[in-house]
């Protein structure tokens, strides 16, 4: 029991020196993941699409 109350006493500790980010860098950072997670997904659909047709085509 004592050692999980000293756990929580540090991470609370540890949470008070945490630099988190301000409103307008946390909104540009989650629409840069959001637009590379877009490219990303669009990027292998075109790219599984491409393969697919190649080997079907080679297939028929």
């Amino acid at each position: 029991m004592k050692g999980s109350t000293k756990f929580l006493k540090d991470v609370s500790t540890e949470m008070k020196r945490v630099s988190w980010p301000k409103r307008k860098e946390l909104v540009r950072y989650t629409a840069v993941v959001i637009a590379t997670v877009t490219f990303i997904a669009i990027f292998f659909a075109i790219t599984d699409l491409g393969i697919s047709t190649l080997i079907r085509t080679i297939l028929n």
